[in-house]
């Protein structure tokens, strides 16, 4: 089992990188020092701070767009073509399969993460960029499993694309979200949304504590910090991971 985990993963990511893959890693590079940069020139009072703010933040978005792109057309185009069919005709469990793709999402998540960390290294300390690097590689590997599960359930490629950037903004905002709510007048209207606010805060992953800009600019970033993202990364992998795999012993091919 082990040995097909491996070349799943393996095949997923020489898909990768047979669909152009560096040329929108580089793209997303350029246009995040461009457009950076040309912003440190509009507002220059900042200056350095500013930068690292606005490169961290353009990275971060490119690279979860490219990897939850790349993970929901890959899984919709093997079921288009009837690739999945293989899952009830190989002797191994789905699980397998479901591991392997997971596995290869996540060597593919490395590229993005990694480049972005060497590029933050222009512009904030080592080990804050390290640690910047490290979150964004879970939050990518947290994108990439969403949109898997989010594909095999919905099977379509713009409602999964949905549901899985829609899943990453609520992440990102429910602090904000939680904030708001309860800086309200105490009614009982102001209350029952608290209490949903509340409720969809314990159910999502906080990803605003992910990839923060102010470990770049402020250089506040530390242990604890890598120590949340660490749990909140495994958490959710266990238990979204979960979710797919459940998913797909339910489907019939």
């Amino acid at each position: 089992m082990t040995a097909a985990i491996r070349a799943i993963a393996g095949a997923t990511l020489r898909e990768a990188l047979r669909s152009r893959l560096a040329w929108l890693l580089a793209a997303l590079v350029l246009g995040a020092i461009g457009l950076s940069g040309f912003l440190q020139a509009v507002v220059p009072a900042e200056g350095r701070s500013t930068q690292a703010a606005l490169l961290g933040a353009l990275l971060r978005l490119g690279a979860v767009a490219l990897v939850a792109v790349f993970t929901v057309t890959s899984v919709v185009r093997e079921f288009q073509e009837r690739q999945a069919d293989l899952l009830v005709a190989l002797p191994l469990p789905r699980a397998t399969w479901l591991l392997g793709r997971l596995a290869g999402f996540g060597m593919l998540a490395l590229l993005p993460a990694l480049l972005a960390g060497l590029l933050v290294l222009l512009v904030a300390p080592a080990a804050q960029a390290g640690l910047w690097m490290v979150a964004l590689l879970g939050e990518l590997w947290i994108v990439a499993t969403f949109a898997v599960f989010c594909t095999l359930t919905l099977q379509q490629a713009l409602p999964a694309l949905c549901a899985t950037f829609g899943f990453y903004l609520l992440a990102r905002s429910v602090a904000a979200l939680q904030r708001a709510g309860h800086g309200g007048p105490d009614d009982p209207a102001q209350r029952v949304i608290s209490g949903g606010v509340d409720a969809l805060a314990l159910l999502l992953p906080r990803l605003d504590a992910f990839a923060r800009s102010e470990w770049l600019v402020y250089h506040t970033g530390g242990a604890a910090d890598l120590g949340f993202v660490a749990l909140q990364t495994a958490i959710t992998l266990l238990l979204v991971g979960g979710a797919a795999l459940f998913d797909l012993y339910r489907r019939a091919f």
